[in-house]
């Protein structure tokens, strides 16, 4: 099964959770284009897991094998396939659970969309593990951009109740996020693992915000209706999985104020025009306006959780109880940075592609 995305460039996601492999096409990528293969692996390896005391247990190497398209590290003009094998595959966990949806999953909708014979186990294509080839094809865009001066970085803002600082909206330094666990302030850092903690300990999750900041892109880049730079980053952003809300600038909140508070005036500094202040998140009419991109990604917490929940058997029709076992991550926020910069590279570089 495969999902795609992109009007100048085509990204195509395919696989499953346990699946022998997953991977991704990119299409139109010009020839010539440098790819830095061990910062490539870095940026997976952000995501991967196993990694982290509070990630899942399951282990995976995420090293892409490139079968087309990259030929000593540079784009040749054809299609770029890679895949990742899928190594720690563990079909059992998800036995007694056939036919049985998880709350808070895809399990119920796709089962009443492709019928009850389609392979759920650990997610199937809906799964967080689908995000793994989605930033092999961002880590790459993200080494294109950075070459025209452009700059992606994305930290997390909350886990659950605990907050980091939010990034300067005129000058977000994004150089001050921790990669390991990546935070702007690191006196967070114990306080938020903590809540993670206590989430894993009582059989229970936690969700939160990632907050992602892009730098360096030129006014005039967009334009109105279905050509809003903001509905082609939401597009991508809400293609990962558990993401429950997308939000520019100060968001929903300006909802509650007064005009005078969120207008941002304009000013000329060394011969150039700039805004006073960043309310709009750098998108006004769904166009770039220079200023720092802003935008938030809210995550839900993890639906698989080991207290008992309340199902159905859709083979006997029903009511059960049920309990998931099983490996997964108590808190998906920490690995979902690198993804919200993957997705939100490929979103501005698939716009750039189209000279929009």
């Amino acid at each position: 099964m495969t999902s795609s995305y992109g009007e100048n460039l085509k990204l195509t996601i395919f696989g499953s959770s346990h699946a022998p492999e997953i991977g991704m096409t990119l299409q139109d990528i010009p020839a010539g284009k440098q790819v830095d293969l061990e910062k490539l692996q870095a940026f997976l390896n952000r995501r991967a897991p196993g990694n982290f005391p509070w990630s899942t247990s399951r282990k995976e190497a995420d090293i892409p094998l490139f079968r087309s398209g990259l030929a000593d590290g540079v784009t040749t003009g054809e299609s770029i396939t890679a895949i990742i094998e899928n190594q720690n595959i563990r079909r059992s966990d998800y036995e007694e659970l056939k036919h049985i949806p998880r709350p808070g999953h895809a399990d119920f909708t796709a089962w009443m969309k492709y019928g009850l014979d389609f392979d759920m186990s650990g997610g199937g294509p809906f799964s967080g593990r689908m995000t793994a080839p989605l930033c092999i094809a961002g880590g790459m865009c993200k080494q294109w951009l950075e070459e025209m001066g452009i700059r992606i970085g994305a930290h997390i803002l909350n886990i659950g109740p605990t907050f980091d600082e939010r990034f300067n909206p005129l000058s977000p330094e994004l150089d001050l996020v921790r990669a390991d666990f990546p935070v702007l302030e690191s006196e967070i850092t114990e306080k938020m693992q903590e809540k993670i903690s206590w989430a894993k300990e009582h059989g229970d999750s936690v969700g939160g915000v990632v907050e992602c900041a892009i730098t360096g892109v030129p006014a005039g880049m967009g334009g109105f209706y279905f050509a809003n730079v903001k509905s082609r980053l939401s597009a991508a952003l809400y293609a990962i999985p558990a993401v429950q809300d997308v939000s520019f600038g100060d968001g929903s909140s300006n909802a509650f104020v007064l005009g005078s508070a969120v207008n941002d005036a304009y000013c000329i500094c060394n011969g150039k025009v700039y805004t006073v202040t960043n309310h709009c998140g750098g998108i006004q009419g769904g166009i770039t306006n220079g200023m720092p991109i802003i935008l938030r990604v809210a995550f839900k917490p993890t639906p698989s959780i080991a207290k008992p929940q309340k199902s159905v058997n859709l083979k006997t029709m029903e009511e059960v109880e049920i309990q998931i076992n099983g490996r997964h991550d108590p808190c998906i926020v920490p690995r979902a940075v690198p993804v919200v910069e993957a997705a939100a590279a490929i979103a501005i570089y698939d716009l750039i592609l189209g000279g929009i």
